[in-house]
């Protein structure tokens, strides 16, 4: 296909150490993973993304790139529209929606400028057909319905037909829709998970009903349990972790994880360090220490560095992780041999959270993608498995969310 002809030149770094199952080397390796179709279901942008500021046709300081997903076999990525929690009322909706507009028009100024190189997908069949034309594959998630407000009769149909594909009910603090994995104690949030709201409830109707695909990661137990219930489509966890290996409350406990099972859904596992296992407290201080020095301790922080201080951040950033003990591509592993154990192999699948927070050694941008297929050869998953995991139950699921829809 004329993707394997494009794809492959350049074959990242491996683990070090890394023992390949049946003695496979790197460059075995590589054309193993150039065969799967590899989807990452959560990449976050920053502000000024697709301007003059960052051009993601160019190599950049992010995790995620043009350049560095044809580098990496990375064919596709949901690109996050996201927007911060903020009070229940029409002012804090309406600067939530206004920061979400900007999000879309941003992946939206990425594809129209390059479309010889990336195309965005709306259904799984068009994910596929982008694939065999050999470019790279844009999909939208929502990162908080927050900014809905209470309008989502007009939201969620405005959503989908923008090519919204999953919607997440929360972020961090409850919202109208439901509890947080996260509450805000400070803010007034009760301790326990008080569920669905009616409008929560409605929310999970009305994107059953568009074709999108309900998202139960950063959300409460109990409200994830609920959405779960009441979807007749799959649900999707677009990026978490396994409870039982490492207990944080964003990660999934065995019971949502079997849940997700009996829905037919898929939990990603997340490649972000402190969802997969203890920090070194001194790399903890050590950074909070720089980000105070660079004024990232204050909203807007990020937005008012110049580029060459944000590429000197992210290099001091490098050093403090190789020097302490770090989270790996193994961590991750761990979780996903739990919750394939737990789920199966049909409801599991793999996502980095690159430019919110996540990477891990060995797989800190999309560059270094194959180093998570190396890890998983080593564990001695097939190739179909692997298929699986990277991609093919992504889309078996968005077909069940399009069958599901309202025609």
């Amino acid at each position: 296909m004329l993707r394997k002809l494009i794809a492959g030149a350049a074959i990242a770094p491996f683990i070090a150490g890394a023992a390949l199952s049946q003695e496979l080397s790197e460059l075995e390796v590589r054309e193993i993973h150039d065969r799967i179709l590899t989807i990452d279901t959560h990449v976050d942008i920053p502000t000024g993304y697709a301007t003059h500021l960052i051009d993601p046709n160019t190599w950049t300081r992010l995790q995620v790139d043009l350049p560095k997903m044809r580098a990496g076999g990375l064919d596709a990525a949901f690109f996050i529209v996201y927007v911060q929690q903020r009070d229940l009322n029409e002012e804090g909706y309406a600067t939530a929606r206004a920061r979400a507009e900007e999000t879309y028009q941003a992946i939206m100024r990425m594809v129209r400028a390059n479309p010889e190189r990336i195309a965005l997908a709306t259904t799984a069949d068009e994910v596929e057909a982008i694939y065999e034309s050999g470019r790279l594959i844009a999909l939208i998630g929502i990162e908080n319905s927050y900014f809905m407000g209470e309008n989502i009769e007009e939201e969620v149909p405005l959503w989908a037909a923008r090519g919204a594909r999953y919607a997440s009910i929360t972020h961090f603090r409850n919202n109208q829709f439901g509890g947080s994995s996260n509450p805000d104690l400070s803010a007034g949030d009760p301790m326990e998970d008080p569920g669905l709201t009616d409008l929560g409830r409605r929310l999970v109707e009305l994107l059953n009903d568009h074709g999108i695909m309900v998202d139960i990661s950063h959300v409460g137990p109990r409200t994830s349990m609920e959405a779960i219930q009441m979807s007749r489509a799959p649900v999707i966890a677009s990026h978490s972790g396994a409870r039982a290996v490492y207990d944080h409350p964003r990660n999934l406990t065995d019971e949502l994880l079997e849940a997700i099972r009996d829905n037919g859904g898929v939990a990603q596992i997340v490649a972000f360090r402190s969802y997969l296992r203890d920090i070194d407290p001194g790399l903890t201080a050590a950074i909070a220490e720089l980000r105070s020095e660079v004024g990232l301790d204050q909203p807007g922080g990020w937005e008012r560095m110049t580029p060459e201080d944000r590429a000197a951040y992210q290099e001091r950033l490098r050093a403090l992780r190789a020097e302490y003990p770090d989270a790996t591509v193994a961590d991750m592993a761990d979780h996903i041999d739990h919750a394939v154990a737990v789920a199966g192999i049909d409801h599991v699948g793999i996502v980095s959270d690159f430019d919110g927070g996540g990477g891990v050694r060995g797989w800190d941008d999309a560059s270094e993608t194959p180093n998570v297929t190396a890890e998983l050869l080593r564990r001695g998953y097939s190739e179909e498995d692997i298929a699986k995991l990277w991609g093919g139950n992504v889309l078996r699921v968005m077909r069940g969310v399009e069958a599901a829809a309202v025609r």
